[in-house]
């Protein structure tokens, strides 16, 4: 077993365990990528400030998202096909998250259900990311399951009314199940732990749809009713309906612009991510942290500001949070940790980035993460 220091070496043990397409989809952008690598590249123009001779005893990295504590400002950010990273991967990494002390918050595309989750976590509360659909009783039952099982908090994602190219996944051709072609059938043969994994389970579709919807019963129906159903026509109409139907907190996750945080804030929600999707909807805009900051100042003293993208380690949480961010979201880091070790990895994923927060907020002179703000950086580097 080889030491595990830091999120990159999950990454590689990651790469050598997952079949290559759900590796692919879980570490690629679309079109050129830019984006994708922009949003984790862009943190180190940031630069800490380093204090001297300040006592670092009793640290807290402890603070709230949208009311909520938290063992630090972290939550696992929704990612589709989790369950095919690791078989039932969102009850192992749901799991790890309460552990830890943090909130999971669970995809409309995953693979174990709304209902798998809640029962395998004891119906510990956690979130729900709701993806629009044209069928809107489909949506509205899926909102009374969320309710159902006790989720604290819906995150409705606003940037994937229609899907942006990703080459990878096209390349691959990605399904879950996946089609048993020569090459997949070879490449899988080459994961035996993720192999065994798969056969111990039934989860290997997506559980929120299956079964839920009346004629989705198997992959080909399956197929056929996703690549019609995402909304091109959603809008803050939308958002005013699922408020209202939901009732409870809402995030608002896809923010990347002034105008459209105004939006958010006019619509009532509790919180906005700044987002882009992980680098996976268009290409060429702005990474989430350098888009972070005149979001904060045009509206973060109306609604609680959150981010996700491009977050590998604790330094990358410190710097977000100097900037303004009340909480970040961790997708492939959580993944990567997930498909080379299962819940246990996930568990060392979320160890590693509150070890570098911990150690990296003492640096810069600061012992609780509810005082830390922009004056630990250098100015003019960020």
């Amino acid at each position: 077993m080889p030491v595990i220091t830091n999120i990159e070496d999950l990454r590689v043990l990651a790469q050598k365990r997952v079949p290559r397409m759900f590796y692919d989809y879980a570490d690629s952008g679309s079109w050129t990528e830019s984006t994708y690598r922009a949003n984790e590249a862009d943190f180190d123009r940031i630069l800490l400030r380093q204090r001297v001779a300040v006592n670092m005893e009793n640290r807290s990295t402890r603070t709230k998202m949208i009311g909520q504590d938290v063992a630090m400002p972290v939550a696992i950010a929704p990612t589709g096909l989790t369950g095919m990273q690791h078989a039932d991967g969102e009850i192992l990494a749901a799991r790890a998250a309460k552990k830890f002390g943090i909130p999971f918050t669970l995809s409309t595309m995953s693979i174990c259900s709304i209902e798998d989750v809640a029962k395998e976590t004891g119906n510990h509360p956690f979130w729900f990311q709701l993806y629009v659909m044209k069928d809107r009783p489909f949506i509205e039952n899926l909102i009374d399951r969320a309710k159902a099982a006790n989720c604290s908090a819906l995150v409705l994602t606003l940037d994937l009314q229609i899907l942006g190219q990703r080459h990878k996944d096209l390349k691959n051709g990605l399904s879950a199940p996946p089609r048993l072609t020569v090459p997949n059938i070879l490449n899988m043969m080459s994961k035996p732990r993720w192999c065994l994994g798969m056969l111990g389970t039934q989860r290997r579709q997506f559980g929120n749809i299956v079964g839920h919807v009346k004629g989705v019963d198997n992959m080909g129906s399956l197929s056929e009713w996703t690549a019609k159903q995402f909304d091109p026509a959603l809008s803050w109409d939308d958002v005013a309906w699922i408020k209202k139907r939901w009732g409870g907190k809402l995030i608002l996750k896809g923010i990347q612009d002034i105008e459209d945080a105004r939006l958010a804030v006019d619509s009532g929600a509790d919180a906005l991510i700044v987002s882009n999707h992980g680098g996976r909807q268009l290409d060429g805009a702005p990474s989430s942290i350098s888009a972070l900051p005149e979001i904060v100042e045009a509206v973060g003293r109306r609604i609680e500001v959150h981010m996700d993208g491009g977050i590998r380690s604790g330094q990358h949480v410190l710097k977000a949070v100097a900037l303004g961010a009340k909480g970040t979201y961790i997708g492939r880091a959580m993944l990567y940790g997930l498909g080379a070790m299962g819940e246990e990895g996930v568990e060392y994923a979320l160890k590693i980035i509150h070890n570098e927060l911990d150690l990296s907020m003492a640096f810069c002179g600061r012992t609780d993460i509810n005082t830390v703000d922009k004056s630990i950086l250098l100015p003019g580097a960020h």
